[in-house]
């Protein structure tokens, strides 16, 4: 379980910096890899750097090491100020965040959100993947028995900071719920959170999720900037994959959104796979902001993994 733990954050990293040597930008022009080049294997570029999907999972990650309560609103406050340093700074930021960071009025819960309405009503959208993409790392803090509703609520919380449309919020519900899942049980089960969803969306999100398991990643790149469509072509590796590095692969050769697809499908395939399933040329190369490396990350998630109350961490409290 440990190992599956380790192995959503680590992979999601991996997944990022594979995808950042080879990203598709929509608009660029540029186009994915010809087909008859999608067997060749991929490699994690020679600066092996990940993006800004790790760097702001790195925050969250660090919150849940120190034992962060995702009820309070100050948990988020700090939160919001660590993102808000690495922006100032940052190459690469989602056009949702930067707009909704540089519109707060200080860094608490209700500025952001506020921030985050008001950005919605502008552009009349909201659901980019920016939200989606960092998510993985607050799930080390929900493993305990009983922890699945409050990680759904947390996972919303945490998304609407930035992002005001439900499907962001939805998305997030559904991707840490099914890799809490698979650390806890090492199964794949995508629909694990819909119950954890208004009664309203369900049969949306089940039609959504359907439709991505008869599909490939590239039946998505023209739209996975969109959350449901990161979302989808995740799950569609997933289901076609063979391991976390062939999976990891194909959510690449989707093109597009290719870093933040597959940080987002490393989170869930690393569940599954377990950190020693990641290629040792991926641990050793990849690093990112604030300066540190895969270790570091190891290190911090192993903290994380001991304060959770129950099998892997600490003994359950009673109270």
């Amino acid at each position: 379980m440990q190992n599956r733990a380790l192995g959503a954050v680590l992979a999601s990293a991996c997944g990022d910096a594979l995808g950042g040597t080879v990203r598709v930008r929509p608009g660029t022009g540029r186009r994915p890899p010809r087909r008859d080049a999608r067997r060749r294997p991929l490699r994690v570029g020679t600066g092996g750097e990940w993006t800004d999907d790790t760097s702001m999972a790195i925050p969250v990650l660090e919150a849940v090491a120190n034992g962060a309560r995702w009820n309070e609103p100050r948990t988020h406050g700090r939160l919001l100020a660590a993102w808000s340093d690495w922006a100032q700074d940052a190459p690469d930021v989602g056009a949702q965040t930067r707009a909704v960071l540089g519109r707060m009025s200080a860094n608490t819960e209700d500025a952001a959100k506020a921030a985050a309405r008001a950005v919605h009503e502008q552009n009349g959208q909201s659901a980019g993947n920016g939200s989606l993409m960092r998510t993985t790392p607050l799930v080390l803090g929900f493993l305990g028995d009983g922890a699945k509703k409050p990680l759904a609520v947390a996972a919303r919380r945490v998304s609407d900071l930035t992002h005001h449309e439900d499907d962001a919020g939805d998305a997030c519900v559904l991707w840490t719920v099914a890799i809490r899942h698979a650390i806890r049980r090492g199964r794949l089960d995508v629909r694990r959170g819909v119950p954890m969803l208004p009664r309203e969306r369900r049969t949306l999100w089940l039609d959504r999720i359907a439709e991505a398991e008869s599909s490939t990643p590239e039946d998505h790149t023209a739209r996975n900037g969109w959350v449901v469509a990161s979302l989808q072509a995740a799950v569609a590796a997933i289901t076609l994959g063979d391991g976390v590095v062939d999976t990891l692969e194909r959510a690449v050769r989707g093109g597009g959104d290719t870093d933040t697809v597959a940080a987002i499908t490393g989170g869930l395939a690393g569940a599954l796979a377990g950190a020693s399933a990641l290629p040792e040329q991926w641990t050793v190369l990849v690093h990112g902001w604030p300066g540190k490396r895969l270790d570091w990350m190891r290190a911090l998630a192993v903290r994380a993994v001991e304060r959770t109350p129950g099998p892997l961490g600490m003994p359950a409290r009673r109270s």
